[in-house]
């Protein structure tokens, strides 16, 4: 295990195991190769490759005196915060981040760390949500979280908060992982340092940057690819095309993660990432929490004595669905539609809002 002078134990409390920090020497020297210009996951990875050991790399580089003085200021720094590094050797290591190709070698971590242990569901989102979209995501992350399967998102506006607020709803310390662009110290949006405070208690803040680091723009894309590492899944929920969060989607499919896209009205370019997705096959239809614990689904099925292969009712979830989107979703025309929606109403499997249908 990594000690430390001040604090002892710099690593998974609970877990006795074999940290490839023996001493603070160690950690050190990783962090002098990390914070290195121009040296990412890549870089390090190829270095250890070319020289075989840390103390090998480091004497290589020459690392100057200000950035050895910037490294002891930043393990100083972290270990008044109680701010645990955590190697891909360490049992604490996100287990799906780290079958990733470049993975960080080093996440700085901040609140309750054996939540990184468990299989998590990646959500994300434009921050500029709907209320409903919002309420959505948000019943969604609880109902995971109350199966013990940790929420991962960016702690954005909109979307992000929503997933970490709803999976803070449910019992329990281990709900949902924060995934940051600047150091783990660094709250933003100011907006969200009541929820930043809440995930440090219930959940964890963790970052691949420098404590102390304040993003730039292209951070926030790393940090997109972390949280896609993270999940086991990613549910995309409200996005534009063009969005962070269809940038997401990108490193879920190269990581060969499954894909839940939430549809929504084409009228708003809200939709236009979840529902492109659909389209081209690249992401499943989530119609709710139903779609990932089926017992729930048998339930309902029993007991409004219908089959569950409909393909209409199959679509139909807790967020309004027009006939046009239907109709595009099943690859039927309108009429064919309305018919089978008005035999589906007529046997109380579902109801017509002001939006669309909806499931009941």
């Amino acid at each position: 295990m990594l000690k430390h002078p001040k604090q002892g134990v710099f690593s998974c409390d609970s877990v006795l195991n074999d940290f490839i920090y023996t001493n603070m020497k160690d950690l050190f020297e990783h962090l002098l190769i990390l914070r290195s210009p121009r040296i990412g996951p890549a870089a390090y990875n190829d270095l250890i490759r070319r020289f075989g050991s840390v103390g090998e790399i480091v004497a290589h580089l020459n690392v100057s005196d200000e950035l050895r003085d910037s490294v002891s200021r930043e393990i100083d720094l972290a270990n008044r915060m109680n701010v645990h590094f955590i190697s891909d050797m360490d049992d604490c290591y996100p287990p799906a981040l780290k079958t990733v190709k470049n993975h960080p070698p080093i996440l700085t971590a901040r609140g309750n760390i054996d939540t990184l242990r468990c299989e998590s569901v990646a959500m994300v989102g434009t921050r500029h949500a709907t209320a409903n979209g919002m309420e959505f995501v948000a019943d969604m992350a609880r109902a995971f979280a109350e199966h013990n399967i940790p929420v991962v998102s960016g702690m954005a506006m909109g979307t992000d908060a929503a997933a970490h607020i709803g999976a803070l709803r449910a019992h329990g310390d281990t709900n949902t992982i924060a995934v940051l662009a600047g150091g783990v110290d660094y709250i933003w949006p100011l907006e969200n340092e009541k929820l930043y405070y809440d995930i440090i208690e219930r959940g964890v803040i963790v970052s691949e940057m420098p404590v102390g680091f304040i993003p730039k723009s292209t951070n926030f894309v790393q940090r997109n690819r972390i949280i896609a590492g993270i999940g086991s899944k990613l549910i995309l929920s409200e996005a534009d095309s063009n969005s962070g969060s269809m940038k997401t989607a990108e490193f879920a499919h190269a990581y060969n993660r499954t894909i839940y896209a939430i549809p929504s009205h084409p009228a708003d370019s809200r939709a236009m990432g979840p529902n492109s997705l659909i389209r081209s096959g690249a992401a499943i239809l989530c119609g709710g929490i139903n779609d990932f614990f089926t017992e729930k689904n048998s339930v309902k099925n029993k007991e409004k004595n219908y089959e569950s292969e409909n393909p209409i009712l199959d679509k139909i979830g807790t967020i309004p669905l027009s006939e046009s989107v239907l109709a595009e979703i099943v690859g039927k025309n309108i009429s064919e539609i309305k018919r089978e929606l008005v035999i589906l109403e007529l046997q109380g499997l579902i109801r017509k809002t002001d939006n669309g249908y909806i499931r009941i």
